[in-house]
């Protein structure tokens, strides 16, 4: 059963009423609700990685032609140099149309216990063919997606390769499970924060200490816990203040839309705070561009708490201590079009 938190402040915040500690009872606290991002990337159940498959799904993960147009990749919206977002409050998709949310983070997806913000897709291989087909994002029908990669026989070794018990190995499942082997590498581990729940404890500097203290003593970690520091649950946005419609417009009923139970309505994926620093603008509606702004916000709507100035600076210093190693990644060099590819839809 997923967890769900339908109040504001539960036994954590309740409990413990100082923030300061010291930096050995701190790090036993932040072991008990965190843990590191790992060194590797973790298995993914049913997909087994093997470096042909990465390779594969990182050249795919590059492939402009799965959309229509030809124009629009997987990385135009989980852009690899942007933190895996696009900096952008909703993604600019085919024929310049605007998704209807923001573009949440690709790296660390795997450790999230679903994929889009109404979690829909159970994993990163379900989430992986979902734009592929959206009319709004690249606007591909299934079989043209099959049809435009066996169109350019550059792939057709290369799907051998990453699948050889496969006798027609370039098919839609498997575009899926190339892409989401490659997500499953786009980890960013050795943060600062990282570092500290290993126990270096002069990883953190003193005032994200203090604001890692407050972010516990609050009553954040009680729905941003876990390596992702968040994406392990659903909660309801606003819990105890309704943001305005400019940050939950009465259209995007979130969860509800999945599992059409009433308690769902309002309710989100709680996203990863890892690598936020880098992923502004924020919210599903992508219309907070300030941290500050956005961990005030949360402290009002979700926790009911009118943060003071230093509070909001502190726990905004914890939260860029979550900015780990990003992604080596070599820009793959892609097979060329031949004759008989097929044209890009204009």
């Amino acid at each position: 059963m997923v967890k769900r938190v339908v109040v504001a402040v539960l036994s954590l915040g309740c409990l413990w009423t100082s923030p300061i500690l010291a930096d050995e009872d701190l790090l036993a606290r932040a072991r008990q609700l965190f843990d590191p991002i790992p060194l590797a990337p973790p298995a993914l159940p049913g997909n087994p990685a093997t470096p042909a498959k990465v390779e594969l799904g990182k050249k795919l993960f590059f492939e402009p032609r799965i959309s229509a147009s030809h124009a629009i990749s997987c990385n135009s919206c989980h852009n690899l140099g942007l933190g895996g977002a696009d900096a952008e409050p909703t993604s600019i998709g085919h024929n310049w149309q605007r998704g209807g949310r923001n573009a949440p983070t690709v790296l660390n997806a795997a450790f999230n216990l679903s994929q889009f913000w109404d979690g829909r897709a159970k994993d990163l291989e379900q989430q992986a063919g979902g734009p592929m087909v959206n009319p709004v994002e690249m606007a591909s029908a299934t079989e043209r997606v099959v049809e435009q990669i066996k169109g350019i026989p550059g792939y057709s070794a290369a799907f051998a390769a990453a699948f050889p018990d496969d006798s027609d190995p370039i098919t839609q499942a498997n575009v899926q499970k190339a892409i989401a082997v490659f997500e499953g590498t786009l980890i960013t581990p050795n943060a600062p924060f990282d570092r500290f729940l290993k126990g270096a404890a002069d990883a953190l500097a003193p005032e994200q200490k203090e604001g890692l203290a407050l972010f516990i003593a609050k009553g954040c970690a009680e729905c941003h816990n876990g390596p992702n520091v968040g994406g392990g649950m659903y909660a309801p946005f606003g819990v105890v203040i309704k943001p305005g419609v400019e940050y939950m417009p009465a259209n995007d009923r979130g969860r509800f839309a999945v599992t059409k139970d009433i308690e769902d309505q309002n309710v989100f994926k709680v996203p990863t705070l890892r690598n936020i620093a880098l992923t502004a603008p924020y919210f599903h509606t992508g219309k907070v561009w300030d941290l500050r702004q956005a961990v005030a916000l949360m402290g009002a709507s979700q926790l009911g708490d009118q943060l003071n100035g230093e509070e909001i600076d502190k726990i905004t210093a914890f939260l860029g201590s979550l900015t780990g190693d990003q992604p080596n990644v070599t820009y793959p060099i892609l097979p060329p079009n031949v004759s008989t590819t097929p044209r890009p839809e204009l």
